[in-house]
């Protein structure tokens, strides 16, 4: 394959390498060691050294090189004077033979034409770099349905747009984009960071490009002449495309591919998202394709978000309950096995692989074609047939499998040793409390104590009637048909016991089985102890908001009432918590782990929870609590399509989203009777948040008459807080029919009863048909719409925070702010966290902006890189080496709003350290000091010296009351200030105007400062704010603002108005198009006109 042309130093290489081929321009050579017949010792060693290197280090055994001529070669292995440079690296010798075939034939007549060196190999990197280039295309193009078309679809792209090379084509589209009520026919391209649109129709040609980052709603339309069209909604337009082909497949991938983006550019870190899918060059359709079918298999059978999905196969399984086989697909992942009917929810089985004894082929017949037998530890076995492509599949499996049962007994081997030698307490840290000495000793006691049984057997409030008797039996009557444990059928009788309610002597073990929490249990043996002792005695935010929740946790329930119930919660979360510290702890989680710790042993419990907030309820307990969001934004649209007349009564939803949010974070557990809440929780573990969405529009269905009646959001609230916290008397299994006379919809608000077992019920009746798909295909979709939302929060709180600070109107500083996330978003920098680099710029990001936001065409390319430094370094000054907002909107404000006196001294200030390095070609810290203080730091002070003055510089930058006076000048920074100057007027129009300007100013400067200098001006003196030695020549700010002042061009060309929003389109065309030179003047009309 070709390689990207680099120079490659030999030294002592050539002795590692033979010349299989060569001529003037090109070598061809053979790593030693390959392709050897016979066995000598050096290539021996080079092939066992170039076969234990890993695969991202490993030496391909040819490659070719293009010499450039001229170049001394020496042999002796001493003498290093040979510059080569890699052209193409191959594994095959006929790959390499086909290159050097095609090199000879195209390149060497041309390449003896050249006379300079440096334009022979700029030639050849350029025409390797072409055929890198159109590889890339090729393999591109290959990946798609119809190669050739895809190929001549990303040559238009590429011509029509010029966007950076690194932009990825993903798909393309032919429609209408419509204008008013005109259509215009053309293509929808769909790359890695943008939306675009060609047309060219009757000799007019419509073409223009929305970054992802921009769309703020995505929407399907039904009206008029745009018949089932796709709305794209933007903070400044709204575009409508129709006449797809297919409109739901557009419409999907606009939807995928604008969450992914918004995903990696708003909130990397807080949304889980696949790493593969950061690296926007491999982005592709079919990838899209896989990421959405993985994602909606982790949602339907909730499993760990690091699973990958391998396999996809229809097949059929033989379930023994039916007596037959049931058809459906198998999916197959890192660690599991699953299986789902064809109609979702009618029959589902997960297999963990740390279950699965053996995964084998059976013989194959008539009735039973290509079967495979999974055999579990159970000592069960599960038969599926119909399997194409049967022996790549177990094979696979069987790998897979090897190695998980490898790892197992490696880390059981691991943990027996350490029990055999220390075993691990549980602990946890003390925890402040006004008791008695007798009361206190106990409380250590149980402090070091783990509940080994579920609190619920200590603190049983109500013996088990006959009800719970009843309830057992079917259950046990169940797992005798079903199967019992985490691989049993889970079909639709499960889910109207489930439905019915589990009984608590089973509620803790079927939680474990239906959320597969009991997998991760029996794979991480002593991990919670672990966590419990790494938190114990540690402070953190975390722990002391967990601290404050602990006593508001089920304060009416007995068990925490106790300091049993308290130190289990208070492990739990605290051990959580150190797992986990993206989410630490958030309010709702006390809850819900008081709830897991009645019915459950504390160690399971935690995985409990862990299976909660990283599985089931993904991005819900994170800094912002954005998946909460999505599922109300999802639970409003939902609204809209099955409750059409509430909708109507409430066209503004976010009424009934404040009141249904406590239903979604707690699980309906704060708003419901505890009998009734634990219920809710059972359908939860076995049907996921789908059970939420489906119990929450029965509720609302079944208070709609109320409900339009109320005539404000308190009404609403109260109506049903009433209905859900009045709960029937009794729940029986089968509850009777009710007649016409005892229908309760006119009683008063405070005598009607819930019937949860009716609730649960009609919910899976009516609301059934909302399927795991659905709800993860709307969480695409609205997930654009939270994250802009919170992009708009984050926005008005930057701007609210500088606007004092500045003087330029709040459309150029929105303008400011819009383009400083633009420019932070081209490039990161992966050292730091997303938290520490979120909307700052670092070296590279600041000075792309800075050559291009300066009013001043600044002459010299070198003097302007210079001075791009010097203010980075003057206003990173908090020693992150990254620029705020606020620090960027202030030095933008002084170019193009401050007063004359303010860019003078920004420019006074550039010359002065910190900004001016003692020597600018010297990079090292000592002379280049990234620290902002008043005082240079010196090289000849100690350690201990130079931290004190730090110390003291720092409380003196605290004292912002009064404005400090600039340190003077010495005459080395001087001539540097002449010098920028000079540069600053080259090719103005008044150039000899200001150049004779300069030259007096300079001139009347340098006598001032000669006159300071043998001591005639003893005020200068008392400015001296650093170390200067008397005898050094300097000059103050004040007398060079002074002399600046006496020449009318320099304050003409200082106080000449400049408009900042033909600054804000030339950035914006030129972070677009990433382009190095100034726009069209056309260019900065359209923008003129598109703002005015």
């Amino acid at each position: 394959m070709w390689l990207n042309p680099e120079e490659v130093l030999l030294k002592n290489a050539l002795k590692l390498w033979i010349t299989e081929r060569s001529n003037d321009y090109f070598l061809l050579q053979r790593r030693r060691g390959h392709g050897e017949s016979t066995g000598k010792i050096t290539g021996l060693l080079v092939g066992a050294l170039d076969t234990v290197l890993d695969s991202n280090a490993r030496v391909t055994p040819f490659r070719i090189l293009h010499q450039i001529p001229g170049s001394q070669i020496s042999w002796d292995a001493v003498v290093i004077s040979v510059k080569f440079m890699a052209c193409v690296s191959g594994a095959a010798i006929e790959e390499v033979n086909r290159h050097w075939d095609w090199l000879t034939r195209n390149l060497l007549h041309s390449l003896s034409v050249f006379e300079n060196k440096d334009d022979l190999a700029s030639f050849v990197k350029g025409k390797v770099k072409g055929l890198i280039a159109e590889e890339l295309r090729g393999r591109q193009a290959a990946q798609e349905d119809d190669p050739e078309r895809f190929r001549e679809a990303l040559l238009k792209f590429e011509l029509h747009f010029a966007l950076p090379p690194t932009e990825k084509l993903v798909t393309y589209f032919s429609c209408c984009c419509w204008k008013g009520r005109v259509p215009r026919q053309g293509f929808l391209y769909l790359s890695s960071n943008h939306v675009c649109f060609y047309s060219f129709l009757l000799g007019k040609e419509v073409k223009f490009v929305i970054p992802w980052a921009e769309v703020v709603r995505l929407e399907r339309v039904s009206s008029g002449l745009m018949h089932e069209a796709v709305r794209l909604v933007t903070r400044q337009k709204v575009r409508e495309f129709s006449m797809f082909l297919n409109r739901d497949e557009a419409f999907r991938v606009l939807a995928q591919l604008c969450d992914i983006a918004l995903r990696r550019l708003l909130d990397s870190e807080g949304l889980e998202l696949d790493r593969t899918l950061l690296q926007t060059t491999t982005i592709n359709k079919r990838m899209l394709e896989e990421q959405a079918l993985r994602e909606y298999v982790l949602a339907l059978f909730r499993l760990p978000r690091s699973e990958r999905l391998h396999e996809v196969a229809s097949c059929s399984v033989w379930t023994p309950h039916a007596r037959s086989h049931t058809a459906g697909t198998l999916y197959t992942t890192d660690q599991y096995l699953c299986f789902c009917s064809r109609e979702e929810g009618t029959c589902t089985l997960l297999l963990p692989l740390c279950e699965v004894l053996s995964i084998e082929k059976a013989e194959s017949t008539s009735v039973l074609p290509n079967p495979v037998i999974v055999s579990v530890r159970s000592k069960k076995a599960f038969q599926f047939i119909e399997l194409q492509d049967r022996e790549e599949l177990v094979e696979n499996l069987s790998v897979r499998l090897r190695a998980l049962h490898w790892r197992v007994s490696v880390f059981r081997d691991k943990r027996s040793s350490k029990r055999s030698t220390s075993p691990m307490p549980y602990y946890t840290f003390y925890y402040d409390t006004s008791l008695s000495d007798e009361e206190e000793i106990e409380e250590q006691v149980l402090r070091n104590t783990v509940n080994s049984e579920a609190l619920m057997t200590a603190f049983h409030q109500n013996q088990p009637g006959s009800l719970e008797k009843v309830k057992e039996r079917l259950w046990e009557d169940h797992f005798s048909e079903f199967g019992r444990g985490v691989h049993m059928f889970r079909t639709e009788k499960i889910q109207r016991l489930v439905a019915m309610g589990i009984p608590e002597s089973l509620r803790g073990e079927l939680w474990m089985t239906l959320s597969d929490a009991c997998s991760e249990l029996e794979s991480h043996e002593g991990y919670y102890s672990s966590m419990v002792q790494k938190s114990m005695g540690q402070s953190t935010l975390a722990t002391d908001e967990i601290e404050r929740d602990l006593h508001r946790s089920l304060p009416d329930h007995p068990a925490f009432q106790n300091p049993t119930g308290i130190a289990a919660l208070r492990r739990v979360l605290t051990a959580y918590a150190h797992r986990n510290p993206k989410i630490g702890y958030c309010q709702s989680m006390n809850i819900l782990a008081s709830v897991l710790l009645l019915y459950a042993r504390e160690e399971e419990a935690f995985w409990l929870l862990v299976c909660v907030c990283e599985r089931m309820l993904p991005d819900y307990f994170n800094r912002r609590v954005i998946g909460a969001q999505v599922d109300q934004s999802v639970f409003e649209e939902l609204i809209h399509e099955r409750l059409p007349d509430l909708a109507e009564h409430f066209p503004d939803l976010s009424s009934l989203s404040s009141v249904s949010l406590s239903w979604f974070l707690t699980l309906f557990l704060s708003v419901l009777p505890f009998s009734s809440a634990v219920r809710v929780v059972d359908c939860f573990f076995f049907s996921g948040i789908r059970a939420i969405f489906q119990l929450g529009l029965s509720v609302l269905e079944a208070n709609t008459a109320q409900l339009c009646t109320s005539t404000d959001e308190g009404q609403a609230l109260m109506i049903l807080t009433g209905y859900l916290f009045n709960e029937a008397p009794s729940v029986p299994l089968t509850p009777p029919p009710l007649s016409p006379a005892s229908e309760d919809s006119n009683l008063p608000l405070c005598t009607r009863y819930t019937n949860i077992t009716d609730l649960i019920n009609e919910a899976y009746e009516k609301f059934g048909d909302v399927s795991v798909q659905q709800i993860e295909r709307l969480r695409c979709r609205h997930r654009i719409q939270v994250l802009q939302t919170h992009e708009d929060t984050t926005k008005e709180n930057a701007l609210r925070l500088v606007s004092p600070e500045v003087s330029m109107s709040a459309e150029n500083l929105s303008d400011a702010y819009d383009l400083f996330k633009a420019s932070s978003w081209r490039q990161t920098d992966l050292g730091r966290s997303f938290t520490e680099r979120q909307y700052r710029l670092d070296r590279a990001q600041f000075k792309s902006l800075y050559c291009l936001l300066l009013p001043w065409s600044v002459s010299c390319e070198q003097h302007t890189d210079t001075l791009g430094n010097r203010t980075f370094a003057l206003l990173s000054h908090n020693h992150d080496c990254l620029v705020s907002f606020k620090e960027f909107a202030m030095w933008l404000d002084t170019l193009y709003c401050g007063e004359l006196n303010e860019k003078i001294r920004l420019l006074y200030r550039l010359h002065i350290p910190p900004a001016l390095n003692e020597s600018e070609e010297d990079p090292s810290l000592l002379k280049s000091p990234l620290l902002s203080s008043n005082r240079p730091l010196y090289v000849g002070k100690s350690y201990q010296e130079q931290l004190k003055q730090m110390l003291k510089d720092l409380v003196k930058e605290k004292e912002k009351d009064v404005e400090k006076p600039l340190p003077l000048m010495n005459q080395r920074e001087f001539i540097q200030f002449c010098k920028t100057l000079y540069s600053l007027f080259h090719g103005n129009q008044e150039e000899n105007e200001l150049f004779q300007a300069i030259a007096t100013v300079t001139s009347l400067v340098l006598q001032i400062g000669e006159a300071g200098h043998q001591g005639s001006k003893e005020e200068v003196r008392q400015e001296v704010t650093r170390d200067v030695p008397e005898s050094d020549w300097t000059i103050s700010f004040a007398q060079i603002l002074a002399s600046l002042l006496t020449e009318q061009p320099l304050v003409n060309f200082f106080e000449k108005p400049t408009e900042l929003y033909l600054a804000y389109a030339f950035i914006t065309i030129t972070i677009l198009n990433d382009k190095t030179s100034k726009p069209r003047q056309s260019e900065l009309q359209i923008y003129s006109t598109t703002r005015k």
